[in-house]
């Protein structure tokens, strides 16, 4: 990407959010992006800054979903980010890479590396910011969502070069009508085609189906689904909670009895917001608990 075009970018991203994010950042030096070819993207983080006197420290890294081909960041990761704000939490919009292969080398984990170097970035940088690295979640939607949990699933095991040994594993993660699983009775087909196909093996499903791959050190979890999504099946976060429970993980799970795919902040279809309840969460650190 010319310096042009990422500077008009950045431009159409800041009148997007009406000027209310302070920076943008590169997550790489120029020239140091892993797996890149020439041509792909520039990953990036948008910073949310609450006003002084509402910051008390806590941090969340907002992912959007888009099946992996996309990126919603208009109606999921920029409201996210907002309320977020608004509440005294600094939030950081990640512009992950899409996976794709004329873009890029090892497409499949390039994603989850630019997440985990994100988490890398901020902990290292956490003075600049004002807030603390032991408060630091992240927080993703649909296809973000199982970035998200595969972030929390994998920390330990990273291409990131990672000198000072910086932790990468979140404090908390918060997944909204999550992909989950790559099985073919729960996954979303469309976004583990665009992550791992087209030639899919079983091998790859099980390791990308995150529900078979929680531990004792998985990040406690606050989850929100609509019982009747018809695009991510709802099984997939009932059964991410169940494999937490197992392991006596805090995990919180906030289900709309209505609440189609997509509903972002606002589920027009309810009273009660799940995103007010994950902000207490978040704010009284029920994840520690």
């Amino acid at each position: 990407m010319n310096k042009l075009h990422y500077l008009t970018a950045t431009l159409f991203c800041l009148l997007a959010i009406g000027l209310r994010a302070q920076e943008v950042i590169p997550l790489y030096p120029d020239g140091q992006i892993p797996f890149a070819k020439e041509g792909g993207e520039m990953p990036k983080l948008t910073v949310f800054q609450p006003a002084r006197n509402l910051a008390k420290g806590t941090a969340v890294i907002v992912c959007s979903g888009g099946s992996y081909g996309g990126r919603a960041n208009r109606v999921e990761g920029i409201p996210a980010c907002n309320k977020l704000m608004e509440a005294g939490i600094t939030a950081f919009l990640l512009d992950y890479r899409l996976p794709k292969a004329e873009r890029m080398e090892r497409k499949e984990i390039v994603p989850l590396t630019d997440a985990q170097r994100a988490i890398q970035y901020l902990r290292e940088h956490a003075g600049q910011y004002k807030i603390d690295p032991s408060r630091l979640g992240i927080m993703g939607f649909s296809a973000g969502g199982h970035l998200v949990s595969t972030v929390g699933a994998r920390f330990a095991e990273s291409e990131l070069y990672n000198p000072k040994s910086t932790s990468l594993r979140p404090d908390f993660m918060v997944l909204v009508y999550p992909v989950i699983s790559f099985a073919d009775s729960l996954t979303h087909k469309v976004s583990r085609m665009n992550l791992l196909g087209p030639e899919i093996t079983a091998e790859e499903i099980r390791a990308y189906s995150n529900e078979l791959q929680v531990t004792m050190q998985t990040p406690p979890s606050y989850l929100s689904s609509g019982m009747d999504d018809k695009i991510v099946d709802v099984r997939n976060s009932l059964y991410f909670s169940a494999a937490l429970r197992q392991y006596r993980i805090p995990v919180e799970l906030f289900l709309y009895e209505k609440g189609r795919h997509g509903y972002g902040v606002n589920n027009t279809q309810a009273q009660v917001q799940w995103m007010d309840d994950c902000i207490q969460w978040i704010k009284k650190e029920r994840y520690k608990k």
